[in-house]
């Protein structure tokens, strides 16, 4: 097994113990974006080479036992594995979405704090890729049963860890990019 199938393996390894406990209405959660059809393209303005800013996302169906929502975005097809692009956790139950150009700041207006991503910033920071083959951009939603404590560095694994036996149901978005 390469590296790559690897870590797509471990990345699925993960998903599936995050979501040992998840409730059976698990498949109802939807996220959805305006800006993003399932498989399509990202558009330039959602990209470093445009305006950089994070897309319009919106979800529905969350459990009634879900307290808050944490996003996850990463491309697995990133050079030197998986990359995350946006971290936003404690996103409040009451909250169906996030508008497009959500401000790089630690707090999310409506509540919600933005983690540290894999260039060293807080928020959101697009596709980026080298140039040459497509690379995916996973939009991964997920509905706690509580709302997380990832300690002073709010990085993906530390999310992760927090999140663990509290995902409740989870949805998936995936846009494609290329340079």
């Amino acid at each position: 097994m390469n590296m790559k199938n690897l870590q797509r393996a471990s990345i699925g390894l993960i998903l599936a113990l995050l979501g040992a406990n998840a409730h059976p209405a698990q498949a109802q959660l939807s996220l959805t974006s305006p800006a993003i059809a399932p498989g399509a393209a990202i558009a330039d303005e959602y990209a470093c080479d445009g305006a950089d800013r994070s897309p319009a996302l919106a979800w529905s169906g969350a459990p009634e036992s879900t307290k808050s929502f944490a996003l996850i975005v990463d491309d697995p097809d990133a050079p030197r594995g998986t990359f995350i692009h946006w971290l936003a956790y404690n996103i409040p139950a009451s909250e169906t979405s996030l508008p497009a150009g959500v401000p790089q700041t630690a707090e999310i207006a409506g509540g919600g704090t933005n983690g540290i991503n894999g260039f060293g910033h807080i928020g959101y920071n697009g596709p980026c890729p080298p140039p040459g083959k497509m690379h995916h951009y996973h939009f991964r939603l997920f509905a706690l049963d509580s709302t997380l404590m990832p300690g002073d560095k709010p990085d993906a694994d530390a999310v992760r860890s927090a999140m663990s036996g509290h995902v409740v149901a989870n949805s998936e978005l995936v846009g494609t990019f290329q340079r």
